[in-house]
């Protein structure tokens, strides 16, 4: 009872698994996102703000704004960090080779 409440506030659908080909190849699926949804919790995780997010994906910075609030609601967080925090926990998106910002 207690994985199903906790799957009805995820939005998850859940049933039984026939084996690892029933798995999602895609865990951002699992959770119901959308494409584009993906793309703003990638760049939400990254610390962008709404404007920024806007500028990346040429979008108005209210359309990145609802965009979050869907994600939020669909992560059944209360905030961008928790957000941030559900991608990190999952590994939705690696983590890129870090740069130095100083010439060698």
């Amino acid at each position: 009872d207690a994985v199903d409440l906790l799957g009805r506030r995820a939005r998850l659908t859940l049933g039984r698994a026939a084996g690892p080909e029933r798995a999602p190849a895609d865990p951002v699926e699992a959770l119901g996102l959308t494409s584009r949804e993906r793309d703003v919790l990638r760049l939400v995780s990254d610390g962008r703000t709404n404007r920024q997010i806007a500028e990346e994906l040429f979008i108005s910075p209210k359309t990145a704004s609802v965009h979050v609030s869907n994600i939020l609601a669909k992560l059944g967080v209360s905030g961008r960090g928790e957000a941030a925090a559900v991608a990190h926990r999952l590994a939705l998106f690696p983590a890129g080779p870090l740069v130095s910002g100083s010439a060698e």
